[in-house]
């Protein structure tokens, strides 16, 4: 361990030219969230191979990653410590954070999940959903995982960590699956996290999952999966408070950022609503959403604002999804400032969309989907404008489009299709005379 105290001076400059100072830093003129959790040095470095880390590809560094959190959890340097992952390829089993931690991947850094899965860690069941997502029971554990954390760092010089997700998105086809798929990174319970300059790819499951969190920060993320990997939803804020999400590079098989709340009767009973997120300079791609809210909203979602997003080669746009059985609410969702190419529908917002975690829910529980803006959406190419499907007994209200304008992918226009809405504002839901130029006013 003295060969790299010695060199720790130097690692600590090295990181401290990511934090700028101890804040992000914006571009001139761009607006930025990332202020809710400003960065912090560490009072301490250890580095993984202090604890034995092999970075060959082929050796299992579970055991150092588990020794290094210890070691970190046990220590309790005031300022907190930073474990450090030189260039190499770290294998690994699935392993848990420390408070007061930050993970720093270096360049050529590769944390590279195993495709040995036989020893994969179970976990219960988010009481928010009663069940594993997939399947009943529990779930299997994510790659990194944290639960009831507090000041947690994950960034680097665009360091890698890999799922290596072939096996489970093998056994989801071949309906084989005991349990659900864990996710890439999930952080439950935990507050003031900052992820950011990592790449994220080939996720199991879900990329970045915090659940019951709050202050989180997720910028300057690149997340990667083939267009056909299947759930692998690139950010998924889910019964979270405060979550700012920019400046990120989404190319995955499912939604890039879907923000979440709780399932059916479980997510009702939990009670917890996603609140105060912020979406951001998104860019991707994905054969479903560019930007979703729910399908799982149970819990209730509110106070969100998506803007300058660029969503090219993709299913829906943008995507506000919910179901009878659902329950809770959607209010106050600002989306603004979307440029689309490329895309089959431009904008849906649904009210039939969603499995159930089983035959108890209430077909009764109506959501209530009420004031929805969506402004200055420009797109090209796009097959279908939109629709928007309420619920016969439960209307979606106070909806506004506005200035948007999307061409058509063939000179043959689709027009809007609407139903069960009410206090719909600056949208004509019939066909355009003008079939290649569809806009609102």
């Amino acid at each position: 361990m003295v060969g790299w105290r010695l060199a720790a001076t130097a690692l600590l400059a090295i990181f401290l030219t990511v934090l700028k100072g101890g804040a992000f830093v914006a571009a001139e003129g761009e607006q930025t969230c990332s202020g809710i959790v400003p960065m912090k040095s560490r009072g301490e470095v250890v580095s993984i191979t202090d604890f034995g880390g092999v970075g060959d590809g082929r050796t299992l560094n579970t055991a150092a990653f588990v020794s290094a959190v210890f070691h970190i959890e046990q220590r309790k340097v005031p300022e907190g410590s930073l474990l450090y992952i030189p260039a190499g390829v770290w294998l690994t089993e699935a392993f848990n954070l420390t408070s007061h931690m930050t993970l720093f991947l270096a360049e050529g850094a590769v944390i590279k999940a195993t495709q040995d899965i036989v020893n994969w860690p179970l976990i219960h069941p988010l009481p928010s959903y009663g069940r594993g997502r997939e399947l009943p029971g529990g779930r299997y554990m994510s790659l990194i995982h944290g639960n009831g954390l507090q000041d947690v760092t994950i960034t680097g010089e665009n360091g890698t960590i890999d799922g290596q997700g072939d096996v489970w998105w093998n056994m989801w086809r071949h309906k084989t699956l005991p349990f659900t798929r864990p996710n890439l990174l999930e952080l439950m319970h935990s507050t003031d996290i900052i992820i950011s300059n990592v790449v994220f790819r080939d996720s199991p499951f879900w990329n970045i999952h915090p659940v019951y969190c709050s202050n989180v920060v997720v910028k300057n993320v690149t997340i990667l999966a083939p267009y056909d990997s299947p759930n692998t939803d690139g950010v998924d804020p889910d019964s979270s408070l405060n979550v700012c999400i920019e400046d990120c590079y989404i190319s995955t098989g499912d939604d890039l950022v879907a923000v979440k709340s709780g399932w059916d009767e479980y997510g009702i009973a939990y009670a917890r609503p996603s609140s105060g997120i912020i979406v951001r300079r998104l860019t991707g791609s994905s054969p479903f959403a560019g930007f979703a809210v729910g399908s799982e909203t149970s819990g209730g979602i509110e106070n969100i604002l998506a803007e300058n997003l660029n969503i090219f080669k993709t299913g829906v746009g943008i995507h506000i999804k919910t179901n009878s059985g659902r329950g809770g609410f959607i209010k106050n969702i600002t989306i603004s400032d979307v440029n689309l190419s490329n895309v089959r529908k431009g904008l849906r917002i649904a009210g039939n969309v969603g499995d159930h975690p089983d035959d108890r829910y209430d077909p009764n529980a109506l959501p209530v989907v009420d004031g929805l803006t969506i402004k200055n959406v420009w797109g090209v190419r796009v097959q279908q404008p939109g629709s928007i499907q309420g619920i016969k007994n439960s209307p979606f209200t106070q909806i506004c489009l506005s200035n948007v304008k999307l061409d058509a992918a063939s000179p043959v226009g689709v027009s809007w299709a609407c139903a069960d809405v009410h206090s719909l504002q600056a949208i004509k839901c019939f066909e355009e005379s003008d079939r290649a130029n569809r806009s609102t006013g």
